[in-house]
């Protein structure tokens, strides 16, 4: 009995444990996550299945953000962030060309965004069926030029060497606005050499993720 007591508890001990995930903040490359299928999510999110293929991180100078990169059935990147201030919430993205800039909204009235003192208001101007449900219809600006850096590479378990050294990343300017009813945001990146990235953003509650699918091991 007792050698085969040993034998079973030696068993037991080589058993894999079961990776838990429930929380967005548990989320590797590879993982999926099935949505809900709400009417107020964008034809790009409802009922979507969707799969981490690369975790990044935005770095500011009093915080970090972790951004999933999520790729569905339709090859189109979605992106994704998690806040937590009185509530958690999740932060959806997608990026948008200048054209459709152009027709969403007035380009006069766009790059004041860019302007002292960063008190731009933006009105859109007509909305795209590609872009239900991402966009609200009056934004107010709530950043103006905060420096950041942009990393490839998931940095929840390590330090980052902050604004210096070969790890410092890619610097750009933030430049956003936020909806009226505080559930979209807009939002443009400005890197050196003036590459310049626009972001539409939704806010969502974190039970949009209806379920967790941890990557086969």
């Amino acid at each position: 009995m007792g050698f085969l007591s040993k034998l079973f508890g030696k068993s037991d001990q080589n058993k894999s444990v079961e990776r838990q995930l429930d929380h967005p903040n548990k989320l590797l490359v590879g993982d999926i996550i099935c949505l809900d299928d709400s009417f107020a999510l964008p034809s790009q999110l409802k009922g979507q299945s969707l799969e981490v293929t690369e975790v990044n991180c935005y770095e500011y100078e009093h915080n970090k953000n972790c951004e999933w990169v999520l790729r569905g059935n339709n090859d189109q990147l979605i992106f994704m962030s998690y806040e937590k201030d009185d509530d958690e919430r999740l932060v959806f993205s997608i990026k948008i060309t200048r054209d459709q800039v152009e027709q969403l909204f007035d380009l006069d009235q766009f790059s004041q965004l860019f302007d002292e003192p960063g008190q731009a208001r933006l009105e859109l101007k007509q909305t795209l069926p590609e872009f239900n449900n991402w966009l609200g219809q009056l934004y107010r600006q709530t950043d103006f030029a905060t420096v950041g850096f942009y990393h490839q590479k998931d940095y929840r378990s390590e330090q980052i060497s902050q604004y210096e050294g070969s790890d410092q990343g890619d610097s750009f300017e933030l430049y956003g606005a936020v909806s009226d009813d505080e559930r979209y945001a807009i939002e443009a990146e400005v890197y050196q050499g003036g590459e310049t990235d626009v972001i539409l953003c939704l806010y969502r509650p974190i039970s949009d993720i209806r379920q967790y699918w941890p990557k086969s091991q």
